[in-house]
């Protein structure tokens, strides 16, 4: 088979990953991205189970690890910064992860790494968009922002939680792909200061609220507020402008006590936290992958491994059956939805009651907090535990490890 022309929209994670794969064993691979740059900027992310194995796999280990944050834990504090209880990151190579994954990263540094993996056989296009597309039972004719179009056997929507290619594919009557879990957040950056260390702290704050502080380098820190609000109207919010962003964030955080008012100095970023659950991940020669597909929330802290574990199966399916796209993305949807399930089975109820809106709540929950880290036992789950976060097994692709072996002895 001749190699595939390919377009991939979104330059974040999952894009660029697939494009790794894709490249590497012979495909034409162009990703398209609306920022008019790298989008190398973001918060602390993280990697577990399967989606270690996926960078294993890829090559890129040694030099992920050699760009990791060097978080020790979590510490759970109350309103004076007294430490309640501590859970340790699982640096031990075994076992399941713990609230700190062993693989801590910026998000830049990240996309830097799969960049510079890529843009020697991959076209990147910046500051462009995808407006609309027609297809065929032959290809994909795409139309860009630019007034160009160029025409493609296949045509991957990697843009996010909001994508406009999963919006372009979706059934009409759909119903709407977000569920909703009454949580928002925000997250900038501060200046470090003689507090700051390598152990992330989190603090509960009566009225739903809670923030988490961490840092990841000499100059910087992290800051996260957390609102537990079921009301509608607030999934307006991320969209408003930042004035209005940060009064309302302000309005709702100024006497939350710990060190608020030293983090409501500084502007931010905000989301309503969500997942994308849809039916609907590929329709013809157009598929979606990533948050575009199937976003797990933050709260899962699974979202970066579902997009290159997705990455991979996808890449797999596509060289297993290059000369069946249908059933490749197919397969695609068949193999990896069930580890999209197990990721996205969030006890909502339960992750409420980790944010009490009551002092009295708080007590309980930091009483607990010390109980079960005195008893050492979420050190001892971790360690333990057989399996490395869930009982899903990644798939092996013969078709991607001795394609990119060769690649990889070409360029030696």
């Amino acid at each position: 088979m001749p190699p595939l022309k390919v377009l991939i929209c979104g330059g974040g994670c999952a894009g660029p990953a697939l494009a790794y794969w894709l490249a590497n064993t012979g495909h034409n691979v162009t990703i398209v991205e609306r920022f008019p740059a790298l989008r190398a900027t973001g918060a602390q992310i993280d990697l577990r189970g399967q989606g270690i194995e996926v960078v294993k796999r890829m090559g890129l280990n040694d030099i992920i690890r050699s760009k990791l944050v060097d978080e020790e834990g979590t510490a759970f504090v109350d309103l004076n910064g007294n430490i309640r209880g501590t859970i340790l990151a699982n640096k031990s190579g075994k076992g399941a992860q713990t609230l700190t994954s062993e693989y801590e990263i910026m998000r830049g540094d990240l996309i830097r790494i799969f960049y510079e993996a890529t843009h020697h056989n991959v076209r990147y296009l910046f500051g462009t968009t995808v407006e609309n597309f027609e297809q065929n039972d032959q290809s994909v004719t795409v139309h860009f922002s630019d007034g160009s179009l160029d025409t493609y056997d296949l045509l991957i929507g990697a843009d996010g939680q909001g994508s406009r290619i999963r919006k372009a594919i979706l059934p009409p009557g759909s119903p709407e792909p977000y569920r909703r879990l009454g949580i928002h957040m925000a997250y900038w950056f501060i200046p470090r200061d003689e507090t700051d260390d390598n152990l992330s702290r989190s603090y509960i704050s009566p009225g739903g609220r809670m923030i988490k502080r961490r840092s990841h380098n000499e100059t910087e820190t992290q800051v996260y507020f957390f609102l537990k609000d079921d009301s509608p109207e607030l999934s307006s919010i991320h969209r408003a402008s930042v004035e209005t962003q940060k009064d309302f964030w302000t309005r709702r955080f100024r006497d939350a006590g710990w060190q608020t008012s030293r983090f409501l100095e500084e502007n931010w970023y905000c989301q309503e936290v969500v997942q994308v659950q849809t039916d609907t991940w590929h329709k013809g020669r157009v598929a979606l992958l990533g948050d575009a597909s199937s976003c797990p929330s933050p709260f899962s802290g699974m979202g970066t491994t579902a997009s290159l574990v997705g990455a991979y199966i996808l890449a797999g399916e596509i060289n297993r059956h290059a000369d069946d796209l249908p059933r490749a993305l197919a397969n695609y949807d068949q193999v990896f939805r069930p580890f999209v399930d197990e990721v996205q089975n969030i006890n909502v109820s339960l992750m409420k009651l980790a944010i009490p809106e009551t002092r009295w709540g708080i007590a309980i929950l930091h009483f607990i907090a010390w109980l079960v880290c005195f008893l050492r036992i979420p050190e001892l789950a971790s360690r333990f535990s057989k399996e490395r976060d869930g009982d899903w097994k990644l798939p092996e692709y013969s078709e991607l490890s001795r394609k990119v072996e060769e690649s990889s002895d070409v360029k030696n």
